[in-house]
């Protein structure tokens, strides 16, 4: 088993130590050592099972994170980025240790989801933050325009005139300051197909009219720093068929031509060029780092690679992100034969409702969940030939369909890392272990 510790401060350096042999009175994880899912590359899954079971101490219901399988995504993602600045997005992970790790290992500043949580970065030393959705919380635009090292880290977005007058009312309100608050325009990247909408809803401005229709309204206490395109049906939409395949490639195209327009417009505007063009996400780096008008890309959930990236084709020279975060339920109940319960597990990520939502059973490999039931609240059936070897007290693993989100429903995540034989056993706070809820 590994040696627990605990990382109480996300900005501590995680503590390391080998151990070998077994805990005493420690629970049964029936998960072999090398057991990785055949359908999985075994890159630096080889000794997965070992990692996982070094969680046995740890109470159930227990969200593990593989540090070494982190590492390699963060890797693989820069590497598609080639050079371009990847942004991590926070929504996709939420525990700061890792957040902090994913900026160490090269991503360039963070996209929050909250100003609260972006105020809360600036806090910790934390200079480029740029929001990744609009703000109307009024005590939290007041802290902002009152500190002026926040003005200067900080980048809203906004896309509405009511965004503005919001921001301009904070202002009147704070004490003059020379530091103009930044901010980005968000910019509708969908595809639009006659009367068919192909996206997220998300920005009314979409073309290069709209873009500097809004900044002409912009009070010069305000500095436009640059805009956001977010192409959701690129890079949030597997490749589940050759129809996706299509709407991605024309998406791509009809976006290259309209966002360089909007740049342009907005640069003749301001008379000068725009430091910030954001795109892209998990799903599209390397295809959003070919628009040359990009100058950065934002990325997150490939950190730990949820079961929604699983339908994702890969690009020639790209390697597979690897499942990095584990979800650990135990068995409580054998209520027939080829059916185990497990205690909690009903993590249904947001979005459309349906079967991808769910949590899917991961080790050990055979379980499915049951039709009829499904992940329960206090409790979850798994069916399967693996069923039949599992006792009560045994532990089962399954992974989310999204990846930060599900950090919401635990206090701290276990670190995992390290061959077998020297597996290392941390701990780190989630937000809400920091006792922040952002939404």
């Amino acid at each position: 088993m590994g040696c627990v510790s605990h990382v109480d401060d996300a900005a501590t350096p995680m503590t390391s130590a080998s151990a070998g042999g077994s805990r005493a009175g420690a629970r049964s994880t029936a998960v072999s050592r090398d057991a990785v899912p055949a359908t999985l590359e075994a890159r630096p899954l080889a000794g997965l099972g070992a990692r996982l079971a070094a969680t046995s101490t740890v109470p159930a219901p227990v969200l593990a994170v593989d540090l070494d399988a982190f590492d390699a995504n963060a890797s693989e993602l820069l590497r598609r980025a080639a050079g371009r600045p990847l942004r991590l997005a926070t929504k996709s992970v939420r525990v700061p240790f890792l957040i902090e790790r994913g900026l160490a290992a090269g991503f360039t500043g963070l996209m929050t989801y909250h100003l609260a949580e972006a105020l809360w970065w600036v806090e910790r030393g934390v200079d480029d933050v740029l929001m990744g959705y609009p703000s109307v919380d009024r005590t939290a635009l007041d802290a902002l325009v009152r500190d002026d090292r926040a003005r200067r880290a900080v980048t809203l977005m906004v896309d509405d005139l009511a965004h503005l007058e919001l921001l301009v009312a904070a202002l009147d309100r704070a004490p003059a300051s020379e530091v103009p608050v930044r901010v980005c325009l968000d910019i509708d990247a969908s595809l639009r197909l006659g009367p068919v909408h192909l996206g997220v809803r998300r920005s009314p401005v979409r073309n290069p009219e709209d873009a500097v229709a809004l900044v002409r309204h912009a009070d010069p206490r305000i500095e436009v720093r640059g805009v956001m395109f977010y192409e959701a049906q690129v890079a949030g939409l597997p490749d589940t068929s050759p129809a996706v395949r299509v709407v991605k490639k024309a998406s791509l195209a009809e976006l290259a031509r309209r966002r360089g327009a909007v740049v342009a417009a907005l640069e003749a505007e301001l008379a000068r060029p725009l430091e910030l063009v954001n795109g892209g996400g998990t799903g599209s780096i390397a295809a959003t780092g070919q628009d040359r008008v990009v100058t950065e890309i934002t990325s997150g959930s490939g950190l730990l690679s949820p079961t929604l990236f699983d339908g994702y084709r890969l690009r020639p020279g790209e390697q597979r992100l690897l499942p990095a975060a584990f979800i650990g339920l135990d068995v409580v109940r054998r209520p027939a034969p080829g059916i185990v319960t497990a205690f909690s597990g009903g993590y249904i990520a947001s979005g459309p409702v349906g079967p991808a939502r769910a949590p899917r059973p991961f080790l050990p490999e055979g379980l499915r969940l049951l039709g009829t039931e499904g992940a329960g609240e206090v409790q979850t059936p798994l069916r399967g030939a693996a069923a039949r070897g599992l006792r009560i007290g045994d532990r089962v693993w399954l992974r989310h369909a999204k990846a930060g989100e599900v950090m919401e429903r635990f206090a701290e995540v276990a670190l995992v890392s390290g061959p077998e034989g020297a597996v290392v056993v941390d701990r780190a706070p989630t937000y809400r272990g920091h006792s922040l809820t952002f939404g």
